[in-house]
This record gives structure tokens, C-alpha cells and sequence, in this order.
């Protein structure tokens, strides 16, 4: 019997764009000529429920609430209900206009008296300022936000507590260490939202029909809903086999051992899904097969873990062009949070997301899954094939926004990616997650943001020399400094991912942190960042090693269920939570280039020390010499244009010879240099062979040798001030 697979990511994850798993195994099936639908029951659940029929209702659900007496219910929710025509009345609108097909609608948004307003909408004083740099397009999205976070305030108040945009009953999948909390949630009446998701499932498993459903659960907050879709199958087609895979998986269940979560799935696969998914095809097909990868399954009424295919793991050249077909990709909705430049990028626009390269090349972060294969196993995909795949989903998609979701992009595929998107003239726009590590030079910066780089998002974790030395990051705080510079004169948004909290992390060293984080806005090298508590987690070395980091587990006791985020004991027994308020408070305002001048004792309602860094650290650190010594090996690249020349001649005290003059058309700009003829002729014939449309990268050593066979003191002329105008407008050395 030929298998035929249904793929969905169940409820919640983003709002503007599929989560990829989905189509990453749908474009490896396609390579496969196995026949497969996908689904982003997310989305579909999110446009059911935000309808005109679906606010219908949601108000007639909610209503008894409102007509027992003694209920108690907020002043918020009751505002809501009452104005309950009105939010019918504009939902399709709002939803259209957030789906980009409405865009008149932001002129009546912005007179602010078309929306219902309740307690969102408070905070709108405090935000007003911000609304002076954003166009009426962006200021609509954000109060269209603040209408859509009402009306959810009020289903978690009034019909499913929870209920959440990217996630749904989050708190039963994180640290479920045993199954039993989720297991009785899955054994009470569908929620609200349950029904939703069901009676959209239960059409689409009609009209599917599928052998094989695969539920990708990536995050804590679709667990709860990949159950529910799981258990509802099983009881109304069990002749349908049924398996889980993805993030959470991965990190969460690699010692499962609970049997009752096989009453709702028959398989849950570990790590990169191709092989394993094709091993279930084939068993099913063979049914006297039993070659399993990475697979947990029930067998005479036990828990066991199946590795025995013999099939290697796919190469990533391998694994084809994610497959987008199936999802609503012009019903997705863009939303706008203001405070956070980078989850704006998270939450607005759709992305096409790619993988530059599988893992980790760095893989030594003592706080990351190093052990795990999604960071371990690091392999890089050829820049060729990248824009081969980028053009297939610009085709595919009609979207040319691409987020590389890597670990950490590596410098050098980032810089051969650059050169090709150029070769290839593709006008594409996009962003990724780094090591803000010394390669990143200014040049290499200007070559990523003309190749069509917006943002960068790397972690500077905490901003302490001795600490990212322990979390062996491999980068210092001066280096980051000058790296997030080199970025941002090139135009390149960049975010930090903080960390406070990390063992032995002393509080005098979280006051230096903040007080670096503080420098490094206010002078202008970072844009934005988000503070993260730290978090044991068992497959990191912190996890592996403890007691090399000064910490103790609470218990080490393995639970049946869910491993992964581990209770433990600081030997400094400092209590961090209470410098949660503080950082995130402090590093708002400084993401809107304010509040510099304030003590950081103001931001605390406890005594903190004084800071031990110089108040010039990072102003110093970026005082920084210019560099004269480039290696043979550095490629050389024009990415301008070719000039028009003219000849002429110039006289002095009786002596006449020929010089060249040489003028350029950038974007912006026209800009002209003279240089004498020789050289000038030198100057456009090697800019011809560098330039960025060429089929060879020369490096600085053929530029110099090409130069010395018929010229002399190419150092002189190389340091000259026409090369150093060129070098302002393009000429990059790598």
C-alpha cells in the first residue's frame, strides 16, 4: 500500500510565517517522489477564531460567564463584552489589513476612533513619542496589535486560560519531567480552542486521507495541541499511524519512557527527521521490516528506542528546496510590538527561512546543547546551492525575505553567499543569528549589507570578560564592541542576546554587564537585545559537568517524561530573579537612546554595588588604528561599476605629462579620481577582473602581482588617495 503523509505543526507558533520544519520535510519528500500535504493548524485556528463568525461565537460562549452572579470578572472583559459589536464589526477588516491586503484601511486606524479600545491601549501614552518616527502603515499594524492582544486578554480571562498567540498551554509542556499533569488535562473535555483545532483536523484528515500524520512540535507551547490532535485521530481513524518529531522532542523527550503517551502516538523520532521518516514509510509498506532510526515506539508493552537502519543521515545538498505549497502563505498576518527592534523582524513580514548551515560551527558555548546533533553535527551548504534554493522559494514563494535560521552563521559561507547573491543580481533582503567574532571586518560588513543583509542577532551573553571566558564563547567584550561598530556604520541592525544569572555569575558582575550593555548604546554600536535568565539544560556541558561550574542539581532523578531544563543550586547562592525587572526595564530605555545618564542604581529597588568598569571602556575600545597589513590571501572585490575615463595633460615648471581622471556612478552618488595614465589604465582594467559580476575571485597578492608586471610600488599607489576613495565606495577587501 502506497503511504500517503499529512505534516502539520499544531497550535501556536507565529503569526507572520510558517514555522519551517514542515516544509523542509515536504521538499525532502519531493526529492523522494513521496506524496505529502502540510498544514499550519496554527494559522488556520488563529483566522477561525479572529472571524466575524468566529468573535460571533466567542461572545455566545463567554456569555454565561457574564449572566452569573457573582462571577468575577474584570472591568477589562466586561468593557470588552460590551462593546462586543463593535469588534465584531471590524475583525475582517483588521484581519485583511494585517494580511496586506487592505493597506486604505491604516487611514482609519490612525484616527483612532474606528478600533474599540480596552486596556492595551493604555500603554499608549507612554508610547506615543515612538509613533513620531513610524509611518501611518506601521502605527495602524501597532494599534491593529494592541485590538487583537484585547480580545485575547479576554479569551484567556473568559474562555481558555491558555490561550496565547504563539503558544497554547504552554506551562503543561515545560519541565514535564512526568506526563501525568498533561495526560489528565488530555482526559478533560476539549477546550474552546480544542474544538476549533478538531473540527478544522477532522476536515482536513477527510479530505487528506493520509496513511502517515506527522506532528512536528517545535517549542513547549504545541505540545498540549499535538496531543489533542493525536488523541483525536487515534479515536476516529486508528487505522492511521501517527508520530512526533521535532524541537521539542529532540531536547525534551531522548529519555521517554512513559508508555501512555503511545495511546496517542505510535512513533516519536529523534534528530534530523529524513531518514527516520523514511524508515516508518518503509516499515509501513514492508510490514515484516522493523529497520527503525532514532525511534521510539511501544513494542509487547514497553517504551523502546529503535537505532538500528543502516541508512546514513542525508548530506544537507541532499535534502532538496523546502517545499512551501500546501500553507495559506497570503493569510499569514503581520503584527507590530514597538519596544523591540528585533521581534519586530520576528513578528512582521514573511520570512522564507533556510539553513546556511546544519549545528554549530563554533560548538563550544558551555550553556548549548553541544551534545546534542542539531548543534554538534555542522555541516555547511555550498553558497552556489543556497541561491539556487533561494531562487526556487523566491519562485515558489513570491516572497524574497529570507531569515537563515543557523545556530550561527559562519563567516566565511556568509561572505561566499554575499558574492553569489551579487553574481546573480538577485535583489533579495535578509537576516541571521552570529558569533560576533573578529572576521566580521568593516569590509566584509559593507559586502553583507550589499548583498542585501538587514540585521544580524548574535549572543553577547554576559557582557564580562571572566564569564564569557567560563561559557568559552571565544570572544571578548572589546571585540564585540568593535564588531557590532563594524555592522552598524554598514547599515546592519544588530541585536545581543544578554544573559544574567549564569553560575558563579557575582552580582558585582551583573552591575559591570549592565553597565558595558548601557556603554555599547549609548555609543550607538547595538539597536537592540533582550536580557535571558540563564537555564540549566541536561545536554549542555553546564548539565554533563556541573560540578565544574559550581552548581548542584536538585535532584538526578530522570523523569519518564520530559528532560531537559534541570533544577539546581548556585554555590554563589545569589537569587537573580530579582534582577529581572531591572535589566529588561533599563535596557528598554536604552533601545530608544534614552536614560544614559541615569545610575544604574536607579533602575534597582535594592542596593547594588557601584560599577568596576571605566566609564570609556567601550569609547576606548573602538579608538582603534587603522590597519596596514592585509594578507596575500585576502580576496579583492569592486563592487561599483565600470568608470568613464578621459586622458589629459598636466604641466608643471616646463615638464607636461598624461594623467587619467576616472569617474563613478554609485546609487547616490557621482565621485571622480585622477590617477596618471599608466596607472589609470591599470586601475580600469583590474577593476574589471575584480568586480563582483566576475566569474574569478582574484586576492590581494594576484592584484599585486598584476600591478608589478608593469608597474612600480604598488604599496605607495595601494595606500594612495584615490584607492582610499575607492575604498570608501566599494573596493573591499576580504
Amino acid at each position: 500500500m502506497k503511504t500517503k503523509l499529512f505534516v502539520i505543526t499544531p497550535p501556536f507558533t507565529q503569526l507572520n510565517t510558517p514555522y519551517p520544519a514542515t516544509a523542509y520535510i515536504k521538499g525532502f519528500l519531493n526529492t523522494k517522489n513521496i506524496e505529502s500535504v502540510q498544514a499550519d493548524l496554527g494559522i488556520d485556528v488563529i483566522l477561525e477564531l479572529f472571524s466575524k463568525k468566529g468573535l460571533i461565537d466567542l461572545f455566545d460562549v463567554s456569555g454565561f460567564k457574564f449572566q452569573v452572579s457573582g462571577s468575577e470578572i474584570s472591568d477589562n472583559s466586561k468593557r470588552i463584552f460590551a462593546l462586543q459589536d463593535e469588534y465584531i464589526k471590524t475583525i475582517d477588516s483588521v484581519i485583511q489589513f494585517l494580511q496586506g491586503k487592505n493597506p486604505t484601511l491604516a487611514l482609519q486606524i490612525c484616527q483612532e476612533d474606528f478600533l474599540p479600545e480596552a486596556s492595551r491601549f493604555a500603554q499608549l501614552e507612554e508610547l506615543d513619542w515612538a509613533f513620531g518616527t513610524m509611518g501611518t502603515q506601521d502605527k495602524a499594524k501597532h494599534l491593529a496589535t494592541l485590538y487583537l492582544e484585547d480580545i485575547s486578554d479576554f479569551i484567556v480571562e473568559c474562555v481558555d486560560e491558555n490561550f496565547g498567540f504563539s503558544r497554547y498551554a504552554e506551562r503543561l509542556g515545560r519541565s514535564a519531567n512526568f506526563f501525568d499533569e498533561l495526560y489528565e488535562a488530555l482526559q478533560q473535555e476539549p477546550t474552546y480552542i480544542d474544538s476549533i483545532l478538531i473540527s478544522l483536523l477532522k476536515a482536513k484528515i477527510e479530505e487528506v486521507k493520509p496513511t502517515l500524520f506527522l506532528i512536528s512540535v517545535p517549542f513547549p507551547g504545541n505540545l498540549y495541541s499535538a496531543f489533542r490532535s493525536a488523541q483525536w485521530v487515534k479515536q476516529n481513524h486508528p487505522e492511521i499511524k501517527i508520530s512526533m518529531g521535532g524541537g521539542f522532542p529532540n531536547t525534551e523527550l531522548r529519555s521517554l519512557s512513559d508508555k501512555r503517551v503511545f495511546e496517542f502516538f505510535d512513533f516519536v523520532t529523534l534528530d534530523d527527521g529524513e531518514v527516520p521518516i523514511e524508515e516508518l514509510i518503509f516499515n509501513l509498506e514492508n510490514p515484516n521490516s522493523d529497520s527503525y532510526k532514532r525511534t521510539f515506539l511501544l513494542e509487547n508493552g514497553e517504551v523502546v528506542y529503535k537505532n538500528n537502519s543502516l541508512k546514513h543521515d542525508y548530506k544537507q545538498s541532499q535534502v532538496g528546496t523546502p517545499d512551501y505549497s500546501d500553507l495559506p502563505l497570503d493569510k499569514y498576518i503581520s503584527v507590530i510590538e514597538i519596544v523591540n527592534p528585533m521581534h519586530r523582524m520576528w513578528s512582521d513580514g514573511r520570512w522564507n527561512k533556510l539553513t546556511m548551515a546544519h549545528g554549530c560551527y563554533w560548538g563550544k558555548c558551555t550553556f548549548c546543547d553541544i551534545s546534542l546533533d542539531y548543534i554538534k553535527v555542522y555541516e555547511p551548504v555550498a553558497a552556489s546551492l543556497l541561491c539556487d534554493r533561494m531562487e526556487e522559494l523566491i519562485e515558489q514563494t513570491g516572497q524574497n525575505g529570507f531569515h537563515f535560521v543557523d545556530e550561527a552563521a559562519p563567516p566565511a559561507l556568509m561572505r561566499a553567499l554575499a558574492l553569489e547573491i551579487l553574481k546573480r543580481k538577485l535583489a533579495v533582503t535578509w537576516w541571521t543569528n552570529i558569533r560576533f567574532e573578529k572576521s566580521f571586518s568593516k569590509d566584509l560588513c559593507l559586502l553583507l549589507k550589499a548583498s542585501g543583509c538587514i540585521a544580524v542577532s548574535g549572543g553577547l551573553e554576559v557582557a564580562s570578560d571572566r564569564l564569557l571566558k567560563l561559557i568559552d564563547k571565544g570572544v571578548t567584550v572589546e571585540q564585540v564592541a568593535k564588531v557590532t561598530r563594524n555592522f552598524t556604520e554598514a547599515g546592519i541592525m544588530v541585536h545581543a542576546y544578554l544573559m544574567y544569572g549564569y553560575p558563579t555569575q557575582t552580582i558585582q558582575e551583573t552591575v559591570d554587564s549592565l553597565e558595558m550593555v548601557r556603554q555599547l548604546f549609548e555609543a550607538g554600536v547595538l539597536q537592540s537585545g533582550f536580557w535571558h535568565q540563564f537555564a540549566l539544560t541536561a545536554h549542555s556541558p553546564v548539565g554533563l559537568y556541573p560540578e565544574q561550574f559550581g552548581v548542584t542539581k536538585k535532584t538526578e532523578a530522570i523523569g519518564t517524561f520530559a528532560n531537559n531544563d534541570i533544577e539546581y543550586t548556585d554555590a554563589t547562592g545569589i537569587n537573580h530573579d530579582k534582577f529581572s525587572f531591572g535589566l529588561k526595564k533599563s535596557l528598554f530605555n536604552f533601545m530608544h537612546g534614552i536614560c544614559f545618564d541615569y545610575e544604574l542604581q536607579d533602575w534597582f529597588d535594592f542596593k547594588i554595588p557601584k560599577t568596576k568598569i571605566h566609564p570609556d571602556f567601550i569609547f576606548n575600545a573602538l579608538q582603534e588604528q587603522k590597519d596596514f597589513n592585509t594578507k596575500p590571501n585576502a580576496k579583492v572585490v569592486w563592487l561599483g561599476g565600470k568608470p568613464s575615463a578621459e586622458v589629459f595633460t598636466k604641466s608643471k615648471k616646463g615638464r607636461s605629462w598624461e594623467m587619467m581622471s576616472l569617474t563613478f556612478h554609485d546609487k547616490k552618488e557621482s565621485f571622480n579620481i585622477q590617477t596618471s595614465k599608466e596607472e589609470g589604465e591599470w586601475l580600469v582594467s583590474i577593476l574589471s577582473k575584480i568586480a563582483v559580476s566576475g566569474s574569478k575571485n582574484y586576492t590581494f597578492q594576484e592584484v599585486k602581482n598584476d600591478f608589478e608586471t608593469e608597474l612600480e610600488d604598488f604599496e605607495l599607489f595601494w595606500y594612495s588617495k584615490p584607492i582610499n576613495t575607492l575604498r570608501e565606495f566599494g573596493l573591499l577587501v576580504l
